[in-house]
């Protein structure tokens, strides 16, 4: 074998949502993109703000001199303060500089994370239905995933977290807004979590530590509020990235933030920032750091997300599908009218529609749908998921 095992069965078990992706490029080179309608991939369509463009500019035109060179693997200093100085005021909490870390997108700042906390064997709780990426990212660092499924409105229950927690495990990692189904935590399951994962933080002698993984925070509908998780526990780490609040996702900019109130915050800070390094992260971009400390009350426009929701709710509904409306992101999570969700979105496929099967997310029976795409996408798609729906659960 040229290559590792590990590496080897990673390919034979790796995202679904790529492999659906890859399928689905096959099937517009054959038929033309026009014909086929594809939500697969989570890759926002909306362009950035003006603002964006604006910041970049203004970055890539100062002349002063040294800006492109190395920095320290924390980030830039302005660009922490600029974060800290944020946070403070959506969390109330007093954040500074040193409580901060910019990273290669939410995903290094996970990775930093997990390589900074954890010892092999040690476990993470991961709830499904997950981003599936997860799981590569606790086995990088040398850590057990366990599983714990969350209720039918895709909900956590703290009991079932509870009854997973052992000496074994060193973190949590929740995701909201969800990625895939577009739930998001409130208040008071958060404290509720919070308050259990400090008992039993008490009884096994060492932080459980909390990882909210929130790069859709910008992205809810109807008015929903997206609580602090620093709020509601003190060992909480938010990892995030400005690639769907700002539609930069190939920009690969992001942070994680450490509550000023964590238990040996300054060992912890410490030893994320030497994992930037060592992971070979060394520092997030300088440009876009930079640019960054202009744009951190700045957001894309997510009205043509709301009518797009709305749209393919009413599509979806209207065929008979079963679905929890999102709250945030830019999914949705039907179930699937055939326990076996594979099969159904290979028969999606023959109406050139292109979905996600659900146990790619850890939940078997339902499907994802991204609705980042034009609406005309999902008006063309309307009859092919009525005839699909039709013929497999006809009456139903």
């Amino acid at each position: 074998m040229t290559i590792a095992s590990r590496m080897a069965a990673a390919m034979q078990s790796s995202s679904w949502i790529r492999r659906m992706f890859e399928e689905g490029a096959e099937l517009k080179a054959r038929l033309g993109a026009d014909r086929v309608y594809d939500f697969t991939l989570g890759n926002p369509d909306l362009e950035p703000p003006a603002a964006v463009k604006e910041a970049l500019l203004a970055a890539v035109q100062d002349d002063r001199t040294g800006l492109h060179g190395y920095m320290p693997n924390a980030g830039l200093p302005a660009t922490r303060q600029a974060v800290a100085a944020h946070l403070s005021q959506v969390h109330g909490l007093s954040f500074s500089p040193d409580d901060i870390i910019m990273t290669c997108g939410a995903a290094g700042a996970l990775n930093v994370i997990l390589k900074a906390i954890l010892d092999p064997w040690d476990e993470v709780i991961v709830l499904a239905p997950f981003f599936p990426e997860y799981l590569f990212y606790v086995e990088n660092h040398g850590g057990v995933v366990r599983v714990v499924e969350t209720d039918r409105d895709f909900v956590p229950v703290v009991s079932r977290i509870e009854e997973a927690i052992n000496d074994h495990t060193r973190a949590v990692i929740i995701n909201s807004p969800n990625n895939p189904t577009g739930q998001v935590y409130g208040a008071d399951l958060l404290h509720s979590l919070g308050g259990m994962l400090a008992v039993q933080s008490r009884r096994y002698g060492r932080p459980i530590y909390l990882i909210n993984d929130e790069p859709y925070r910008r992205l809810v509908y109807d008015q929903v509020e997206v609580p602090s998780v620093f709020q509601a526990y003190a060992d909480a780490v938010v990892a995030t990235s400005f690639s769907k609040d700002l539609s930069i996702p190939g920009e690969r900019l992001g942070y994680l933030a450490v509550n000023p109130q964590a238990q040996g915050r300054q060992e912890l800070i410490a030893a994320m920032i030497l994992a930037n390094r060592i992971l070979g992260y060394v520092n997030a971009p300088a440009l876009m750091q930079r640019a960054l400390v202009n744009l951190l009350g700045t957001s894309v426009d997510i009205a043509p997300y709301v009518r797009r929701r709305e749209l393919f709710c009413r599509i979806l509904a209207e065929s008979g599908y079963q679905f929890v409306t999102p709250k945030g992101a830019f999914y949705l999570f039907p179930k699937a009218p055939l326990d076996d969700d594979v099969a159904f979105v290979q028969a999606l496929k023959e109406e050139n529609i292109l979905a996600v099967p659900g146990r790619g997310f850890g939940r078997p029976g339902y499907f994802r749908l991204a609705f980042c795409v034009p609406e005309n996408t999902i008006v063309a798609a309307a009859p092919g998921f009525a005839r699909v729906r039709q013929r497999l659960a006809p009456g139903t």
